[in-house]
């Protein structure tokens, strides 16, 4: 029996099946701007390859791109309401051919690579199109069909032949309906995440500059923070030595350069494996420690620090970053350092200890000479707890925002053919 093209998750007033039609029988290609080289990067908005596939759709004030072109030739290749854009290159299969629709109505761009756009006798609801040409099948349909070796490409004649699967524009605007109002839903998420993120900045930099306090749970002020050199409050040492490549991957937990740069607090989940003798003097890592980068591409990247927070029985620190042990977890509570070396007066002065030209060191022992004002433990504890409910919060929206953009991928299997 033959298998008709219908969804499998559908509205109940659609029941027809679903039609095949090649591209070519819905659109017309055209190519874009080939402008020179030194055109780029200024004058009309103009949609490059970042636009295509960084966005889930195109709109004027997403558009990162631009290039210095004649009015005419602006004209001459402008986007249209509805166009689909397409990446025409890519290092890899999976990624050539990513479309997007330019879903703008008001503000006009012109473009690079290929444009498709509607034939005036066929209708197509552009937002259904921007989500169909996103499905699998979709993308498996224009990769399969692509061609080179070290780079993949697509051109007019593969695109032409581009198979997909479509419905009539009434359930094509319903369906896009539906997935707008989660794509709305998933925005609104990710604005609310931007505004904790800037608020937890903004409150983070005031707490540090003391110009708003705690209280103690009696009402009553704590004591004045106290200045205080690094090297007073703890000891630096030393990363992994005597490795090479081969003892890598198998053996001890360490802590990676990656884990200490992206961010304030080790993840655990993320140690990286490494062979260590019995009888070898390396040191271990434990609760409380901060670690810092010391080399860096840029000064603004140089001694990022992140914590131990939790208990480690048996942990490494890799050879690219040093330690800094607190004589006391009284004196430097770890939930509090997290906050306070990557707060702004303390990457303030950490920057300005980067020396080089075209890569950036930092001596340690110039770090534990810089003084910083120190609160006492309990007002420590009272910022990382504020600081940390705000984390939470954060990390609570972001999972929001994972789970909209799965549920919306799990739909576009089932509500296209």
């Amino acid at each position: 029996m033959e298998n008709k093209l219908i969804p499998d998750l559908r509205f109940p007033e659609f029941d027809d099946e679903w039609m095949e039609k090649k591209l070519s029988d819905l659109f017309t290609f055209k190519n874009g701007v080939n402008a020179s080289k030194e055109d780029y990067g200024k004058g009309y908005k103009f949609i490059n390859v970042l636009d295509i596939i960084q966005n889930d759709y195109i709109t004027n004030d997403r558009i990162i791109g631009s290039v210095n072109i004649s009015e005419f030739e602006f004209n001459k290749n402008i986007v249209e309401y509805g166009d689909v854009l397409f990446q025409r290159s890519s290092e890899t299969r999976e990624e050539v051919g990513q479309a997007n629709v330019y879903l703008d109505k008001e503000l006009p761009a012109t473009f690079g690579g290929f444009v498709i756009r509607g034939k005036k006798k066929i209708e197509y609801d552009p937002s259904f199109m921007n989500a169909l040409l996103k499905t699998s099948r979709s993308r498996k349909e224009i990769t399969s069909k692509s061609g080179g070796s070290t780079r993949y490409n697509v051109g007019q004649d593969t695109l032409s032949e581009v198979v997909i699967y479509t419905t009539e524009t009434n359930e094509q605007a319903k369906i896009a309906t539906f997935l707008m109002a989660i794509d709305k839903r998933t925005q609104i998420l990710e604005k609310k995440k931007v505004e904790l993120e800037q608020y937890k900045k903004s409150i983070m930099q005031k707490l540090f500059a003391r110009t708003i306090r705690f209280k103690k749970d009696d009402g009553s002020d704590f004591p004045n923070w106290e200045e205080k050199k690094l090297g007073e409050l703890g000891d630096t040492f030393n990363g992994l030595t005597g490795k090479t490549k081969v003892d890598f991957g198998e053996g001890k937990p360490y802590i990676q350069y990656l884990q200490i740069f992206s961010n304030s607090q080790i993840d655990t989940s993320q140690f990286g494996l490494v062979k260590i003798e019995d009888g070898e003097n390396q040191n271990k890592a434990q609760l409380g420690d901060i670690f810092f980068t010391t080399s860096s591409e840029t000064p603004n990247e140089i001694g990022t620090a992140s914590v131990l927070t939790v208990q480690v029985d048996e942990v490494y620190l890799n050879s690219f970053c040093f330690g800094y042990r607190p004589n006391s977890l009284n004196e430097l509570v770890p939930e509090f350092s997290q906050f306070f070396f990557r707060s702004e007066n303390v990457r303030r002065k950490v920057i300005k200890l980067a020396q080089g030209s075209t890569r950036f060191n930092m001596s340690k022992i110039e770090l534990m000479k810089l003084k910083f004002d120190f609160p006492k433990k309990d007002e420590q504890v009272k910022i990382a707890n504020f600081l940390i409910s705000i984390d939470k919060s954060i990390e609570k929206v972001g999972t929001q925002i994972e789970d909209s953009i799965l549920f919306k991928q799990g739909l576009l299997q089932k509500m296209f053919v």
